[in-house]
């Protein structure tokens, strides 16, 4: 990499030679020529993928790749209807798979956005001509171009400083470093042997300027950052917990429905002679079996539920199967900082030496922020110094300042010096970090290490600490420096808490109440966090509270808990983030992130916001839920007619229907069962999270398919009594429209008792599924006696025969609701 190389060359006269530049930068010829040379200075970003390959991609579902083989099959042996039908099945699933995906790609791709957006960089018009600072686009940026740094600047390329003052730089993005880290232009000895971020002569594209200022040159722009160089890494992902679940139940299936064709042929040329003239018959069993509305319905119902998210709470799911996976979320890991707090401290309050209140403690650090920000070179308020300044008031103008050092995260320390009271002198205030503030104070060992057990006291309850020292001194012309913060009086401590995200307590127990329990994966003190989840009302047992945390421990928690069962949610927003966003099942960033971390995440959130994860679970558990529905109702009642039609062909001397009956009747059932998109489900489904288990479900639907099985055979057995004389058993077109109107009632029966939409108890209505079930009955009345009754092979029954069917429905029914009662309709998808 170019920065490792320059990076080698220590001097900065070193590195400019290297370039071929110097510190008056580049001329606009020398940019324009190095621009077409290297490329622009952009972030790499995925291209989205075209709707083509999205297409081809969506048939690589099991149950699409099968129906397709299977039509395939139906069209090599001239059965030309039931070859239509399954390809136009799979054309309908997979463009709207298609179109659900591209549009959650294109709406991600309006929120990405550059690393930053213009530079301050020197550059001349020709060699001779003065040097000018202008603002570029960070993309026309080149190596070898000299640029200023400032408070609030992002760093646009890889860096090497030339000089700096009272530099530091927030690179949380790129290492996971809370606190802002010193830079300066001299390499310190010892710091390449702990890699590139800790030489303070780099900066990284990424960082953020945090206080002082620098002039830097360009080492590595584009493709060649150490920021690009982690987003190029991709990492394959594990199988979803929705990937599992449908895959499990999808394999089973896809066995029986491949075993099915060549026992139906054998058995009917075993004992009826028939072979492969029932190829087309078995094949439509097969298709009978399958769920081939299982893509349309998923892809219609997370694609709704994704754009009903995008448009009332600005959440882009880029991965339609996140959604269900968001919906069986039983754990959310998350940081506290800019979660659970707004990331602003607060003043909690100032002791004295002797521990108790001392408010002039709090005065004398104000003093010290207020002159520290009108004298330094390159002021910049941190957030303690605003904390400081809003709890005190106006402070600081009943003093005169005579000088400031300003911050320095080597040393720890700020100082602000005010003439003193007495004639002739001057007062420095010195804040900073406790054990350095100490070690600059005139105290015996045991008193030091008294004031330094009180501070350990005050950080174990939760609170960041600021210690305040002064010292007296004759007055001077010369500047003051850190050789003067020595020989100091310590005066105390200055306290402070986070300020609270007043919504976080709130959005926690929602989401406790949804069974979801959260896990706060942090850098902070321990004692920090809990005090955080104590102010909010919570239960620091109870949230989990894991502090200490680097990215890499993070990631292996995730894995840790995915491992033991667990759904896994992860809330993050920098690239130190990324390892626990793909090793989760869910990965889910705001819109503020950084552009690795949306590239990582799966669910994209408008701002950090608990209240729009809490929406977005209950987007997740709706879709799971009508999925669930209807899973449990195509599946339960194609066992049932499967096993049936396999018995009734081997005891009729006819096909039990004709291809095109079976066909026609999976066409009817599908599109009725199309309503359970627009479901909505029952409270129970959305009180706890929904994951579809396998094997439980494969329980479930093989003992309401053997209800079904024994109502389908039941009516066989009823019509075999009842057709006798000249429409007896054999009467073949009779038999079909009796046993096709059946499984139609009997299929609109499961629609409204297996279903886990509203009651009526709960305010629910028949809904778009009761009003489906319906038609679907209306259908299995009417079709026989229409037009396309005789085409099919079909005609109308005499009145006794709905009676008949009437009596064996109702006992059905009640059958059907006394086993839904006792084997716990939600056991197979909570």
């Amino acid at each position: 990499m170019a920065s490792d190389t320059a990076a080698h060359r220590h001097t900065p006269l070193q590195v400019l030679r290297h370039l071929d530049t110097g510190p008056r930068g580049l001329t606009d010829p020398e940019a324009a020529a190095r621009l077409a040379a290297t490329g622009e200075n952009t972030v790499p970003q995925r291209r989205t993928a075209s709707w083509p390959r999205l297409f081809l991609r969506s048939l690589r579902d099991p149950f699409t790749a099968v129906l397709l083989g299977l039509g395939l099959v139906s069209a090599l042996v001239a059965s030309w209807g039931t070859a239509a039908v399954i390809l136009a099945l799979v054309a309908v699933s997979c463009v709207l798979r298609t179109s659900g995906e591209h549009r959650a790609d294109r709406s991600l791709h309006d929120l990405r956005r550059l690393v930053g957006s213009t530079a301050c960089v020197l550059r001349r018009t020709d060699p001779e001509a003065p040097v000018r600072a202008r603002e570029v686009p960070v993309a026309e940026l080149v190596p070898g171009d000299v640029v200023r740094l400032g408070p609030g600047d992002l760093v646009p390329a890889d860096v090497r400083l030339l000089r700096a003052t009272g530099l530091t730089v927030h690179q949380a993005a790129l290492t996971g470093e809370s606190a802002p880290v010193a830079k300066a232009a001299v390499e310190l000895p010892g710091a390449a042997d702990e890699g590139p971020f800790a030489r303070p002569q780099l900066c990284f594209q990424g960082s953020g300027v945090v206080s002082g200022s620098a002039t830097a040159v360009v080492l590595a722009t584009g493709t060649r950052t150490r920021f690009a160089a982690a987003h190029d890494g991709p990492v394959r992902r594990e199988a979803s917990a929705f990937d599992r679940s449908v895959h499990g139940i999808s394999w089973v299936l896809i066995r029986f429905m491949l075993l099915t064709p060549p026992l139906v042929l054998m058995a009917n040329a075993a004992l009826r002679g028939r072979g492969l003239a029932t190829l087309p018959f078995a094949v439509a069993v097969a298709v009978g079996l399958t769920p081939e509305m299982l893509p349309v319905i998923v892809t219609t119902c997370l694609a709704r539920g994704a754009a009903l998210l995008a448009r009332t709470h600005g959440v882009v799911v880029r991965r339609l199967p996140a959604l269900h996976d968001l919906g069986a979320v039983d754990v959310l890991c998350l940081d506290k900082t800019g979660t659970l707090t707004q990331d602003r401290p607060v003043v909690e309050g100032a002791l004295g030496p002797d521990g108790h209140d001392d408010p002039d403690v709090l005065r004398l650090a104000a003093v010290a922020a207020w002159w520290t920000l009108q004298l330094a070179e390159a002021p910049t308020p941190d957030a303690l110094d605003e904390a400081l300044l809003e709890a005190a008031g106006p402070v600081g103008e009943e003093y005169d300042g005579v000088g400031a050092v300003p911050f320095d995260p080597v040393r720890r320390l700020a100082t602000a010096v005010v003439r003193g009271t007495a004639l002739g002198t001057h007062t420095l205030i010195v804040k900073g970090a406790v054990e350095d503030v100490l070690e600059r104070c005139v105290l015996d060992r045991a008193e030091r290490d008294r004031l330094l057990s009180l501070a350990e006291r005050e950080a174990e309850s939760g609170l960041r600490l600021l210690a305040v020292a002064t010292a007296e001194r004759p007055a001077r012309a010369r500047d003051y420096g850190p050789a003067d913060e020595r020989g100091l009086v310590f005066r105390g401590l200055v306290t402070f808490h986070d300020a609270l995200n007043p919504d976080a307590g709130e959005a926690l127990r929602a989401l406790a109440d949804l069974g979801i329990g959260v896990r706060i994966l942090t850098g902070d003190h321990p004692a920090t966090a809990a005090r955080v989840c104590r102010e909010l009302g919570l239960d620091p047992e109870e949230v989990r509270v894991a502090a200490r945390r680097t990215p890499q421990d993070k990631a292996r928690e995730v894995a840790a808990l995915r491992a033991a069962g667990h759904t896994v949610g992860f809330l993050g927003d920098g690239l130190n983030d990324v390892p626990a966003l793909r090793a989760a099942d869910v990965g889910i960033a705001p819109r503020a992130a950084v552009d690795v971390a949306r590239e990582a995440a799966d669910v994209v959130l408008a701002g950090k916001d608990l209240a729009a994860i809490r929406h977005a679970v209950t987007a997740g558990r709706h879709s799971s839920a009508n999925i669930a529905s209807y899973l449990r109702v195509t599946l339960s009642s194609n066992l049932g007619n499967v096993i049936a039609m396999l018995a009734a062909g081997l005891l009729l001397p006819f096909l039990p229907m004709l291809p095109a009956q079976v066909l026609a009747q999976n066409l009817c059932f599908d599109a009725a069962q199309l309503a359970f998109a627009h479901d909505r489900p029952g409270a129970a489904v959305l009180s706890r999270p929904t994951v579809l288990r396998p094997r439980a479900f494969l329980r479930f639907i093989t003992g309401f398919g053997m209800l079904n099985a024994v109502a389908d055979l039941a009516t066989f057995a009823v019509l075999a009594l009842a057709l006798r004389g000249p429409d007896a058993v054999d009467d073949e077109v009779l038999f079909h429209s009796a046993w096709f109107t059946e499984n139609l009632l009997t299929q609109a029966l499961v629609m409204l008792l297996l279903r886990t939409g509203r009651s009526l108890a709960e305010g629910g209505t028949p809904g778009p599924v009761g009003r489906a079930a319906v038609a679907l009955a209306a259908v299995g009345v009417l079709l026989p006696l229409s037009p396309l009754g005789a085409p099919l092979g079909m005609t109308g029954l005499a009145l006794p025969y709905y009676f008949l069917l009437a009596a064996v429905l109702g006992v059905y029914a009640l059958a059907l609701r006394g086993l839904r009662s006792t084997s716990g309709l939600y056991s197979c998808a909570t």
